[in-house]
């Protein structure tokens, strides 16, 4: 075992709005079922993961156009965005002529 500490991390399950059960090590209240159902078809969101795609809603940013009033270093901060999300978002944004706030 090398010396090593391993960590558990105890997951609760949880209830959705819509009933439907899964398990969360995190606070985090997002269904796994609910955002499979609620992936966009097309569009810059249905191109990133759930919690960037969540984190992006939550905070009332759903087109291209609202996405470029942010600066990246603004949008790094919502939590449920990662570094890996930020090139599909600059490709969108460059696809419509935009751009993040500088």
């Amino acid at each position: 075992m090398n010396g090593g500490i391993i960590v558990i991390e105890e997951k609760s399950v949880r209830v959705c709005e819509k009933g439907h059960k899964y398990y969360k090590s995190t606070d985090c209240p997002s269904c796994p079922t609910c955002n499979k159902e609620n992936k966009p078809k097309s569009g810059f969101l249905s191109k990133l993961s759930s919690p960037a795609r969540n984190a992006l809603v939550h905070n009332g940013i759903d087109t291209l156009h609202e996405l470029s009033n942010y600066t990246e270093k603004e949008i790094l901060k919502l939590h449920g965005i990662g570094p890996a999300s930020l090139p599909i978002m600059r490709s969108s944004l460059q696809e419509e002529g935009l751009s993040f706030k500088e």
